[in-house]
């Protein structure tokens, strides 16, 4: 009966979709700025490997409008979103508001911070980095005004396929905590299925594809310094390449974006976790190996870049798979759009939860934020710097007196929490302004029978799981595969596991910031939003929106003063030619004199280029978005303002034999502020057959 009047309802209000895709540069300073993701604040950027973007699609149906932007940086920002909802307004009036925007970090732990404007979560930026926030802003909304350029007659259609071999579970202790009856519906303790939404033209023209598979970006480590957008962007590059027949990386009219999902505990180092010094198993329980020796998971790789790009390509060669998939393999969507939107003050929400221990329901409510221990820890795929192990349920007083010099969480957060030991009690500390989110953003589409559920934060996999099942029952699908987890989007509030894995605090239970009960809190939110998509004219509350903090914000994170060439130089002079004939499958090297790359982030450009000369023209066949190349810079004095650039290009095997000639393109910058730019070429070099 329910699918029957949903099904009317759908015939009612279907007019037939637009949709317009979009793609734009959104690289932040690739260099000078900690990454956000493993919060090491030795990890600053020293160049770039490959660039980020956004990825926007506009669906239209029967005048509503859904925006998703899929966004290469470690998590979603409100900050950021209250900046992109503020310039679109002023160019497209009500069209785009916080109502119909979602917007989800790939979660890629390689790129610059300093943009959440959560204390917490910018300590190891030293604060606020503008940089940062404006390049993520400036590109999300080019993406997103190309998408609505785009904006024509189009179809949509879903398919799903199973991929292996690449994720795994990286807190399976927690995870066989979960009741057995409910692992015993999954085969796999980390979800496998890809799911894509495919958009194409009336005449079948692909456009562009969306595609949804739960893995965490994290091959490239914690000793990273080069911006990347991780295995996911990899699969992107890649999905685009295949495309967008000879567009350079990031350009071109098909945009394919990989969004993140219910990664929280998965991990896509499927060596697993080894202790580093003496190559014994870690500790299954804590993830420690004593004797001051480092539990740490690796990649199928070699090295983090081979990890990088294996796992990047298993994952593309899947979504390609399903992109090329015939009529029998997808299945057209069809029917209307809703859209609903809704901010939740976590900590003050109540709802009931059927507590399997007691077998009854009971009042469930949340917590102010706060950190566990284990937090501290870190996870195998990049460990904390401090001496903690996961799984830690019970205090030490040493460290609780240390953290009560900070601040000591009241009686009240303490039992909240329980069994969490609580590390950092974020939520009762002021000052100098919010540590971590207390009111999110909460967002549900419905697109046809596909239903897209914009989530504040990082799900586990049975926590995922159980928010497909909840959705499932509510909106009447005959599949959990209709419902599509959007992470990160919109506010980042950390983790979201089951009560069960709360209950062993490994590090994704210590970062539930709002307690035990955080999952089904969320539940009957989303249930709730569920029933409102159902109800054409129905109307939610307008809950108050998080405190504006931007008059409040710290950074201590320099400018860049002025460069210097040195005494006898100038800026872009070749200090290390390349040979002068090379073989494919070599790495050719470039050095110049340089400048501080934060003078200007080239956005939608490069750093750098490889040409090949054809005919009498040269033709550039590589960028700083391109795998095979690395742009490296070095400061050589702080003082005198000089530094150097090296470009690394890996020749691909199957290159084009001919004459080469690698470019630098940099900016250099005056005492008195002025930017100039410049440009150092090297000679020209042979390339042959290897």
């Amino acid at each position: 009966m329910w699918r029957l009047l949903i099904a009317v309802l759908i015939a009612e209000t279907a007019d037939g979709y637009r949709v317009g895709v979009g793609r734009a540069d959104v690289t932040g300073p690739p260099v000078e700025i900690a990454f956000m993701g493993y919060a090491v604040m030795k990890q600053r950027g020293s160049g770039i490997h490959l660039r980020q973007f956004s990825r926007a699609v506009v669906v239209e149906e029967a005048g509503r409008r859904l925006v998703l932007a899929s966004v290469e940086c470690g998590m979603m920002s409100h900050g950021v979103r209250v900046e992109v909802l503020r310039i679109l307004g002023q160019k497209y009036g009500s069209l785009y508001t916080e109502d119909n925007v979602m917007l989800s970090g790939t979660h890629t732990h390689s790129a610059p911070g300093g943009y959440l404007m959560s204390l917490l979560f910018d300590l190891n930026t030293f604060g606020f980095v503008s940089e940062t926030f404006s390049a993520l802003v400036s590109g999300i909304v080019l993406s997103i005004e190309r998408a609505h350029k785009d904006l024509a007659e189009g179809r949509i259609s879903i398919s799903h396929g199973e991929l292996l071999g690449a994720n795994i579970n990286r807190s399976p202790t927690a995870y066989s905590q979960n009741p057995e009856a409910e692992r015993a519906r999954y085969v796999y303790d980390v979800d496998k299925t890809m799911v894509q939404l495919r958009f194409e033209r009336p005449d079948g023209r692909i456009v562009g594809a969306f595609t949804w598979f739960a893995v965490h970006p994290v091959s490239m480590n914690n000793t990273n310094t080069l911006v990347s957008s991780d295995n996911l962007g990899v699969a992107a590059l890649l999905l685009e390449e295949s495309m967008n027949t000879g567009y350079l990386p990031g350009k071109g009219p098909f945009v394919g974006a990989f969004v993140s999902t219910n990664l929280g505990d998965v991990s896509a180092n499927l060596a697993g976790p080894r202790c580093m010094a003496s190559g014994l198993p870690c500790d299954i329980n804590t993830s420690s190996c004593g004797d001051r020796d480092v539990c740490v998971a690796q990649g199928p790789g070699k090295d983090m870049f081979e990890s990088t790009r294996i796992i990047g390509e298993r994952i593309y060669s899947k979504a390609l798979e399903l992109l090329r998939a015939g009529e029998q393999g997808r299945r057209y969507l069809s029917g209307g759009l809703r859209v609903v939107h809704q901010y939740q003050d976590m900590p003050n929400y109540k709802a009931l939860y059927w507590d399997p221990a007691s077998s009854q329901e009971i009042p469930v409510h949340g917590c102010q934020p706060a950190m566990g221990y284990s937090f501290a820890a870190g996870t195998t795929d990049g460990p904390g710097t401090f001496p903690f192990s996961q799984n830690v349920v019970t205090a030490n007083p040493l460290w609780d007196s240390i953290r009560n010099l900070i601040y000591g969480p009241s009686e009240s957060q303490m039992a909240c929490h329980y069994p969490k030991p609580i590390m950092l009690t974020t939520g009762e500390m002021t000052f100098p302004f919010e540590w971590q989110p207390s009111v999110v953003s909460t967002q549900l589409a419905l697109v046809g029978d596909v239903a897209l559920v914009c989530v504040p934060g990082e799900f586990t996999t049975m926590a995922g799981r159980r928010l497909r099942d909840a959705l499932r029952q509510t909106l009447h699908f005959a599949s959990n595969k209709n419902v599509l987890i959007v992470g990160l989007c919109n506010t980042y509030a950390d983790y979201i596991t089951t009560p069960e894995e709360y209950k062993v605090q490994r590090y994704e239970g210590a970062s539930t910031i709002f307690g035990p009960y955080t999952l089904p809190l969320y539940l009957d939110i989303y249930r709730k939003l569920a029933q409102a998509t159902l109800s054409p004219e129905s109307r939610l509350a307008r809950n108050e929106p998080p405190v504006d903090f931007f008059n409040d914000l710290l950074s201590l994170t320099t400018p860049v003063v002025f460069d210097f060439a040195g005494w006898s130089a100038h800026f872009g002079q070749v200090l290390l030619e390349p040979p002068e004939t090379v073989l494919s499958g070599d790495t050719v090297l470039a050095r110049f004199v340089g400048a501080n790359p934060r003078n200007h982030l080239q956005h939608e450009g490069s750093y750098l280029t490889v040409e090949r000369l054809q005919g009498e023209t040269w033709r550039v066949v590589a960028t700083d978005a391109s795998w095979e190349t690395q742009f490296h810079w070095t400061r050589i004095s702080g003082i005198l303002g000089t530094s150097e650039v090296e470009v690394r290009w890996s020749v691909p095997r199957q290159v084009l034999p001919g004459t080469y000639r690698i470019n630098y393109l940099g900016h250099f910058k005056y005492m008195h502020g002025q930017v100039e730019p410049f440009v150092g070429t090297t000679r020209n070099f042979q390339v042959v057959g290897g």
